[in-house]
């Protein structure tokens, strides 16, 4: 690793645990302070926002349009504050990366799984990079984890190696004697998996959500034999059943960490684990609904609309992210911290779906309802997808005793209720259940338009 990445990494560590004691007070004026220098620098480098808020740069943020991700690829050359920084060449660049080479020996470049419809692609200077992997750092100091200079700690993470994502990046950039990781890919078989964790016997273990439940599924089991002192869960949403399969396998209670490539870091659970706290002082969060207004606590979001108070080189403004969180109606922590809580992320818009409704027009099924029903299905993993004409369920990994029928009678029962006309379920065991490009098990599909 980089000296002056693990120098720079530690120094900021120290700052964004100086912000842990801030007030509110001091939170809010750092936000207000970070956002006016953040719309100073995008106006007066970037042709994009020099028009987008052209008549809008003295008005506050909530009055700012909305920047969709297919805005920011079809003005990229005009968005980065970088006049020599050119789409074509990022797309040439990452297309051959297959380490942590630099686009122009300067930048970061990371791209989206372009599950949502659309692939994205960003990329950070030495100091935003270097933000991005405190922000990814600060979740271990909030478990309690002693990682630093004077402490070796071996990690193990599971998700995806795959050299344009994010998780992949970052961990080509933190190689280091200090934290000794063993990387291992998603979508590799899971008994290659088990075995090399039971070699490696990480301290730290960080996996997909998807990826917990099944290795804690192996440590039940009695193939897994690991005792990680820390778990944490990222990318997907971590189910109940989930969090308690993790907590029986290990006796821990994992921590749930909230990213994107386009923010790193946004919210992680502290030792009290009463909801995540969000990063606060380095992205401001709306959790807003279909007309973009903020939602009151305790509701779930059509959305969230964040600004990246650090990001410089392409600068994100109101970007639209189609998660789907709920702001905790406790607005703060006994812990401390200034930060505000989410206590729920349930997926992404995608995830919501659509069916006829039996009084006409359409009814929306959210994901919590499949994550109800599905959280009681003794299984491994499970997906639900679905098909223009009716819903397919996949399980994987079921255990003796269990009846598809008992399943499928549950899923009409509960969709009944929703108002929609219940299409013809099927359930298919399956011996895994598919997974993304990026590794990512998604819990619910619609393969519908």
């Amino acid at each position: 690793m980089n000296t002056r990445i693990i120098f720079n990494v530690l120094w900021l560590r120290r700052q964004l645990r100086r912000r842990d004691r801030w007030t509110r007070r001091q939170l809010e004026e750092h936000q207000a302070h970070a956002l006016r220098l953040l719309r100073e620098y995008a106006y007066a480098r970037s042709p994009f926002y020099q028009r987008f808020h052209a008549g809008l740069t003295d008005r506050p943020l909530q009055e700012l349009p909305v920047l969709t991700k297919a805005l920011v690829m079809e003005n990229f050359d005009e968005l980065v504050t970088d006049p020599s920084v050119r789409l074509a060449n990022v797309e040439a660049h990452l297309a051959t990366l297959s380490g942590n080479e630099r686009f122009r020996g300067r930048y970061w470049v990371a791209s989206t799984s372009g599950s949502t419809g659309r692939r994205g692609l960003f990329l950070w200077n030495f100091a935003e990079w270097t933000t991005v992997l405190a922000s990814y750092n600060r979740s271990f100091d909030w478990a309690g984890s002693r990682a630093c200079l004077t402490h070796r700690t071996k990690m193990a993470v599971v998700s995806s190696t795959t050299p344009w994502h994010q998780s992949a990046r970052v961990g080509a950039s933190v190689q280091s004697l200090w934290v000794p990781t063993l990387r291992l890919d998603s979508g590799d078989p899971l008994e290659s998996v088990v075995e090399r964790l039971n070699g490696w016997q990480p301290e730290v273990l960080v996996a997909y959500a998807s990826m917990i439940r099944l290795l804690a599924e192996e440590q039940l089991a009695g193939r897994l034999h690991i005792s990680p002192e820390f778990v944490f869960s990222a990318s997907e949403v971590l189910t109940d059943r989930a969090r308690r399969h993790a907590e029986t396998a290990w006796g821990k209670k994992p921590f749930d960490v909230y990213a994107a490539t386009e923010t790193a870091g946004l919210a992680s659970e502290c030792e009290l684990h009463r909801g995540m706290h969000l990063f606060e002082d380095l992205v401001i969060t709306e959790v807003v609904d279909e007309d973009n207004r903020l939602v009151p606590p305790g509701v779930y979001g059509e959305q969230v609309l964040v600004t990246v108070l650090f990001s410089r080189t392409l600068p994100l403004i109101r970007y639209e992210m189609s998660d789907s969180v709920r702001p905790a109606t406790s607005l703060y922590c006994p812990c401390g911290r200034p930060f505000a809580l989410i206590d729920g992320v349930q997926g992404r818009v995608e995830d919501m779906l659509r069916f006829p409704a039996s009084s006409g027009g359409q009814v929306t099924v959210q994901p919590a309802l499949f994550h109800r029903v599905m959280d009681a299905v003794p299984a491994g993993g499970w997906q639900v997808v679905q098909e223009p004409n009716e819903l397919t369920v996949l399980l994987s990994g079921v255990q003796e005793g269990f009846t598809d029928a008992a399943l499928a009678n549950s899923l009409r029962r509960e969709l009944a209720a929703q108002g929609a006309l219940v299409p013809s379920v099927e359930v298919r065991q399956v011996p895994a259940i598919p997974r993304t490009g990026a590794g990512k098990a998604p819990l619910i599909k619609a393969s519908v338009t």
